[in-house]
């Protein structure tokens, strides 16, 4: 461990704790300050792990995170090595610990990342969904409306999204997904991963809403996957040629060039650029 003052973020198991790194074993035990999501959990992980916190261990959780971040940050400053962790994964992702890095970085404190366990990644690797293009979307707002407009800025994104829900709130999540993105869109509810009861259930977000409506327990990744090239165009109204010309025309009212308005409804629209200018031409006609 490094003798100077430094802020270490650390992945800890999501369950098993036999995931621990070495790093995070050690880290464990040499630091001068823990701080955790929750104390409780990390001194029952640092029993399962065998080892001996002789550092100091503070509570950082989201309620207490804007002020502790400034006295970790101190203690980092003035040479202590400060070890941050989580109840399961990573620092900072949908967890306390941005505020932390984003001071340190500002400040000029060294900060340093032990990697380990990643619900996002475990659930994408195991969703069957496609995984060359990604995004994270964290949890999606408790406010049905908020929800709602959430969702709806989701419709025509093309990449695999991975969020993190409650398990008393998947019920509801998965009927808004349904209706934002549609009851055919595919996704996968991974549930209680690397414990004794995980499980993956995959299908369409219609079958999901079916098999969640009694309940369902544990710690949740759920993973959408994106729009296709036809739900894109369809939801951006870009289906046939009327429609092709209709963008046009409404881009040249703003200034923009035809060439350039036509090259852009075509891309957006997954056609020849030649197929909207003949459009633009007929009706010009």
């Amino acid at each position: 461990m490094d003798a100077g003052g430094l802020i270490v973020l650390a992945a800890t198991p999501l369950g098993n704790p036999g995931d621990a790194s070495a790093r995070l074993i050690t880290a464990l035990g040499e630091a001068d300050v823990i701080a955790a999501e929750d104390t409780r959990r990390a001194r029952r992980l640092a029993s399962d792990l065998g080892v001996t916190m002789t550092g100091r261990v503070i509570s950082f959780y989201d309620a207490v995170e804007r002020e502790r971040s400034e006295e970790l940050a101190e203690a980092a400053a003035t040479g202590s090595v400060v070890l941050v962790i989580t109840d399961a994964g990573m620092p900072a992702v949908s967890d306390p610990g941005f505020r932390l890095v984003a001071l340190a970085a500002e400040r000029g404190i060294p900060v340093t990342v032990l990697p380990g366990p990643s619900a996002v990644l475990a659930a994408l690797a195991l969703s069957g969904l496609p995984v060359d293009r990604f995004c994270f979307e964290g949890f999606l707002p408790r406010k049905a409306g908020e929800r709602r407009t959430r969702i709806d800025e989701l419709v025509t994104e093309p990449r695999t999204m991975v969020f993190f829900e409650a398990p008393h709130r998947l019920s509801a999540t998965l009927e808004a997904l349904m209706d934002g993105l549609g009851v055919d869109r595919p996704a996968a509810v991974c549930r209680e991963l690397t414990k004794t009861y995980e499980e993956v259930r995959r299908g369409s977000l219609g079958e999901l809403v079916t098999w969640a409506a009694d309940g369902v327990r544990g710690e949740i990744t759920l993973v959408v996957g994106g729009a296709s090239e036809s739900e894109v165009r369809a939801a951006q109204g870009l289906t046939d040629a009327n429609s092709w010309v209709a963008a046009v025309h409404q881009q040249e009212s703003t200034g923009v060039p035809r060439k350039d308005a036509i090259a852009d409804v075509a891309r957006r629209a997954g056609v020849p650029k030649r197929e909207v200018y003949d459009a633009v031409v007929r009706d010009k006609a």
